[in-house]
């Protein structure tokens, strides 16, 4: 230890490393914490994020077709149900999903109405986020606090709040 410290500086220097030491402790308890309760939900990101699967006749070969109806024809509509999309490596095939809602647009084409689209369980997860980080924050600034009132009353000094 270097003894041209002052017993202040080394008690700063003390807090220093044990706040960094705390924070990476907690950077990787509440990382852990947010992925197992992510593995433990269930909730598949790529599904959560993507917008719905559509037939492209430029970049997928049809293989089943079949009648679905669509908001603004008044009959339903014989459109491609089950394709391989040329795009993707896995080759495994790609169906249209029974809620998403199609509907026709003004150029005669057929478009999937993506409409808004409220997904609770994104919101859930993001608010669960920012739980686990505030309270992250608030056990480091406990923590810490309670290793500076410690050194204080080793070193003899009155133990104040505001350092």
């Amino acid at each position: 230890m270097d003894h041209s410290l002052s017993d202040d500086q080394r008690r700063a220097k003390k807090i220093r490393r044990f706040t960094i030491g705390v924070s990476l402790a907690l950077i990787l308890f509440c990382n852990a914490i947010v992925l197992v309760g992510l593995w433990a939900s269930g909730i598949n990101l790529d599904e959560l994020a993507t917008a719905p699967d559509v037939f492209n006749s430029k970049q997928d070969i049809c293989l089943k077709l079949g009648w679905q109806s669509v908001t603004g024809a008044a009959e339903p509509v014989r459109l491609c149900m089950e394709w391989i999309n040329l795009s993707d490596k896995s080759g495994k095939t790609h169906q249209i999903q029974p809620d998403l809602k199609l509907r026709h647009g003004p150029d005669g084409q057929y478009y999937a109405d993506r409409g808004v689209h409220a997904d609770y369980r994104l919101l859930f997860m993001v608010l669960i986020l920012v739980a686990v980080i505030a309270c992250g924050l608030v056990a480091k600034w406990y923590l810490v606090g309670r290793y500076r009132l410690h050194l204080e009353s080793v070193a003899g000094h009155g133990a104040s709040v505001a350092h």
